[in-house]
Parts: structure tokens; C-alpha cells; sequence
């Protein structure tokens, strides 16, 4: 292999992928509404959110309901997709950018909502919109190493409490366009849960095999996107050409160990129009093979590749090849295969 950062899996494989939509619909007409004065006095025009972002609404989750309930919601639905059992489960991670304390995990409230096992080694992975994927790498590694037979992943993301915040701070008198701009990308989250359960390929032959992938990091970007639950700035642009460099480099990287040539269907981190059609022409993408959320979903973090594949699943074919494609802001990108 080239390098560490490129990985392989001979008996991981995916039994089940889910997605957990959050209920309430808030169109991006909706917010332009809110931030109408705004707008007039600082001569933008509405519609940005559809026209530049492509996104025509996302979804929050009702006031009162946490992360960690529909995280758990995700998780159960998942085991019962896949036929396992709570009591086999060797490793639960929460993968969710949201949260709503520090300490303890958020793993641990999916873990008893669960009733999951003693024995089940849980706790949170934090990697922006890259968690996810780190998730389902460290599990295919305990998985592949015989220390675990089944592992779940879970995420759950919610965008309502940060975009109230920013709506009403861009509605302040001496809000000014440079404001809009960096709280743009705020503007375009969703919400939403995902769930996989990953176990090993012996035991489940018709399961979909986890290939294998690489990871490549340019931390030297660390500041172009920095945020908490509060407000979330970000240099969009400057995120967008820094990250369209990394994934080329980790695709360079990993055509050393992979022949990603002939590949059916790409899951692609969902951010906006603008993001997708430039990875695809960077990378040579087919965009007919790119199935999009982000369009009614908007960006839904690390939960975003899982809600993808488990929404486009019923199109995959047996024998398809499948490539996810993430990147987390920081700058970290990763590229993995699974073989349907």
C-alpha cells in the first residue's frame, strides 16, 4: 500500500444503512422572508439560497426533541433492518456534530435507549462532516481484527437552533452584507438521523462487502470554517477550492492501490449545487451517478452520506460498485469503496 492513510477490509461488510428524516419543512423562501428588511437595505436580492446554494428548504426537528432520541431512533430502525440483535452489538458510535453538552458522550444515551450490552464499547467520534465515514473505517478495522462481530454507527444532526440564532442576529439594524455571506453556509444545514450496521462478510455473504479506502488531511485549512452552536462563519469560497484540492489529491493517493475507473454510483457529501458540479468536473465524476439530497434536505453534516446511500439504495444493484466521498472541514477528505 502506499501509505497508512489507505486502508482495506477482507471480512467487513454492510448490512444495513438507514435514514431517519426530521419532520418540519422550512423552505429557503422562508428564511428570505425573515431577513426581507435585511436585504432591501443592504441591496441583495432574495432567492440566493435557491439560486447560488440550490437549496429550496430542509427540515428541523420539533422543538423538545434531542439528538441523542433520534439518534437512537436511527440505531433501532437500522438493527431491525439488519436482523441483529441489540445483545450482539460489540461497538456503538455517535458520530453527530450536534450535541447538547459536553459530557458524557452522546453515546451513551443511544447506548441505554438501546439496550445495548454491557460489553459494547461505546463513545462519540468527532471529525466535522467527515465522522461518519471515520466511523465506518474504525469499525471495519475491529471487525476485520476479530475483535467485534457487529458494530452501529449512528448520527443525528439538527440545524434549528443555529439558524434561529442566525436569522435573528442578521436581523439587527447594523447587520452588514460581509455578516450575510460568512452565516451563509449556516443557512443551508438540515436535519436528520442515520444508522448502519456493519458486522462481518463470513457470517453474511449477500451483505454489501466494505472495500476499503483512503483519507488524505491539509489541516494548514483549519480556519475556513469554524463553528459551535452558537454561529457557524465560514469563507465558502476559500472552503470550496482548498477542499476540491484535497479530494483530488486523495484521489491521486489512492489510484496507487485502487482502480475507482468503472465505478456505478456516487455518494457524495451533499453541501449545494455549486460544490457538487465543481467536484465532479475536478474529478471527472459522471453527475448522472450522483443521486442529491441536499436539494430539499440541505446539509445535514456527517449524517449526509449515510441519509444518501440509504435514500438511493433501492436504485443499487448487486455487483454495483458504490464510491462514498466525504470531506470535513479542517481539511479532511476520504474516499471509500463498498461493493454491492
Amino acid at each position: 500500500m502506499s501509505a497508512n492513510s489507505v486502508y482495506r477490509f477482507s471480512n467487513t461488510s454492510i448490512l444495513s444503512v438507514v435514514a431517519l428524516e426530521a419532520p418540519e419543512v422550512v423552505t429557503s423562501a422562508s428564511f428570505d422572508d425573515q431577513l426581507e428588511p435585511t436585504l432591501e437595505r443592504l441591496g441583495l436580492r432574495r432567492g440566493m439560497l435557491e439560486q447560488v446554494a440550490g437549496i429550496q428548504e430542509r427540515r428541523w426537528w420539533p422543538e423538545g426533541v434531542t439528538y441523542s432520541e433520534s439518534a437512537a431512533e436511527a440505531g433501532k430502525a437500522a438493527l431491525e433492518a439488519a436482523g441483529i440483535s441489540p445483545d450482539r452489538i460489540g461497538l456503538l458510535v455517535d458520530t453527530s456534530v450536534c450535541r447538547a453538552r459536553l459530557e458524557p458522550s452522546s453515546a451513551v444515551f443511544v447506548h441505554d435507549a438501546l439496550d445495548l450490552p454491557s460489553s459494547c464499547l461505546n463513545f462519540d467520534l468527532s471529525n466535522a462532516c467527515l465522522g461518519f465515514v471515520n466511523g465506518m473505517q474504525l469499525a471495519g478495522s475491529m471487525i476485520d481484527s476479530g475483535q467485534i462481530d457487529y458494530a452501529l454507527i449512528v448520527d443525528a444532526e439538527g440545524s434549528r437552533l443555529i439558524q434561529e440564532r442566525t436569522i435573528a442576529r442578521l436581523q439587527d439594524p447594523a447587520t452588514e452584507a460581509t455578516d450575510i455571506m460568512s452565516d451563509f453556509a449556516t443557512l443551508t444545514l438540515g436535519s436528520g438521523a442515520a444508522a448502519m450496521v456493519l458486522g462481518r462478510s463470513d457470517q453474511h455473504p449477500d451483505a454489501h462487502q466494505f472495500i476499503g479506502g483512503v483519507a488524505h488531511a491539509a489541516t494548514e485549512h483549519h480556519n475556513l470554517c469554524l463553528g459551535d452552536m452558537e454561529r457557524m462563519v465560514t469563507d465558502s469560497r476559500g472552503l470550496l477550492l482548498a477542499g476540491l484540492d484535497v479530494a483530488e489529491a486523495a484521489m491521486k493517493e489512492a489510484s496507487q492501490d485502487f482502480d475507482w475507473e468503472d465505478i456505478d454510483h456516487y455518494i457524495i457529501h451533499q453541501v449545494s449545487t455549486v460544490h457538487c458540479d465543481a467536484l465532479a468536473q475536478r474529478l471527472g465524476l459522471d453527475k448522472d451517478k450522483i443521486p442529491l439530497t441536499f436539494p430539499t434536505l440541505g446539509n445535514i453534516g456527517p449524517a449526509a452520506i449515510p441519509i444518501t446511500l440509504a435514500m438511493h439504495q433501492d436504485k443499487i444493484a448487486k455487483g454495483d460498485r458504490v464510491l462514498v466521498m466525504g470531506m470535513g472541514s479542517g481539511i479532511n477528505a476520504m474516499a471509500a469503496e463498498i461493493l454491492w
